[in-house]
């Protein structure tokens, strides 16, 4: 029996991923694990670099200084994204599954348009939303008045019990259109022999979806939700633009995007320091980290489980 000749390494292939992996690694990467580095470090009176091991995390979790900021930005974050989770995820589900349907027509114009925010400017999103909240010249009240609804106005991005979730809902308006898009493909990937299958049984369109297109795009529900943790986890655009570095009032918008930018680079009277911002960007590196293996480790597992 001839020997069997193995196959010639794919040196083509290696040739056009080069560049990309050289680009990724020197924007992504590097710096990535040079801020991993630098949280290890603090600086003395002359500027240099000196090891101190784990104290400047140590400094962080526990400090009389540094905790309450720590701890008040990551419960932001979470409220960040419960509300993204709980709002934004169920009504792009619900479009997408109304998008789907053969009855709606122009499904393509409403696609367009759900997804348009998604693409437009943060920074112009947020100002645009500044003048429509704004208790001076904005429109909100007079859009409520029309419904007799104008006794329900506040100035929402100005109070502390109102500012997160009105920043919130806003980033929920902007980016509903990304899991619609993800739940739309899972469901229109779905074969049309399944559906007529459950029609033909009985299933009413309710039925069809619980029973049939929810248990099918389970895989898509858990990226998307896995990309909602890590979008909110990585969020700073928004809230710098409508309430600036600070996160105001009284740091009520506070999330770990901008109290590492504050850190960091310092703003007003407040110094920068590089050392413990990226002690910081290394808790949001840990955080996003235990969310993505928490989505590897356990929900692919489990859905592999109802697989068998």
């Amino acid at each position: 029996m001839p020997p069997r000749r193995r196959k010639p390494f794919p040196f083509h292939i290696l040739v056009f991923l080069t560049p990309a992996v050289l680009i990724y690694t020197i924007f992504m990467v590097y710096p990535l694990i040079d801020s991993l580095r630098l949280g290890l470090f603090s600086l003395n009176d002359t500027g240099r670099e000196v090891f101190v091991g784990l104290d400047n995390y140590r400094t962080l979790l526990t400090s009389d200084l540094w905790a309450p900021r720590l701890w008040n930005a990551i419960r932001n974050n979470f409220v960040l994204f419960a509300i993204h989770m709980s709002v934004q995820n169920p009504i792009g589900l619900l479009l997408a599954a109304l998008l789907s349907s053969q009855i709606i027509r122009g499904r393509a114009l409403f696609r367009t348009l759900i997804f348009t925010p998604t693409i437009l400017s943060v920074v112009l999103i947020g100002f645009s939303w500044r003048l429509i909240l704004s208790p001076l010249w904005g429109i909100a009240k007079d859009i409520l008045g029309i419904f007799g609804l104008e006794s329900l106005y506040r100035p929402w991005l100005g109070l502390e019990s109102s500012a997160l979730v009105a920043i919130s809902l806003i980033s929920v308006w902007q980016y509903v259109g990304v899991p619609m898009l993800l739940f739309l493909a899972a469901l229109l990937g779905i074969p049309d022999e399944l559906i007529e299958a459950a029609r033909i049984d009985g299933a009413t369109g309710w039925g069809v979806f619980w029973r049939i297109k929810f248990p099918l795009i389970l895989p898509t529900v858990g990226i998307v939700a896995t990309l909602t943790f890590v979008g909110n986890f990585n969020a700073f655009d928004l809230i710098y633009t409508t309430q600036g570095a600070l996160a105001g009032p009284n740091f009520s918008t506070d999330i770990l995007g901008t109290f590492f930018f504050r850190t960091f680079f310092g703003i007003q009277l407040q110094l920068g320091n590089p050392t413990m911002g990226a002690t910081i960007a290394g808790v949001m590196f840990l955080i996003i980290l235990a969310g993505v293996l928490l989505y590897l480790f356990g929900w692919q597992r489990r859905l592999q489980r109802i697989e068998l």
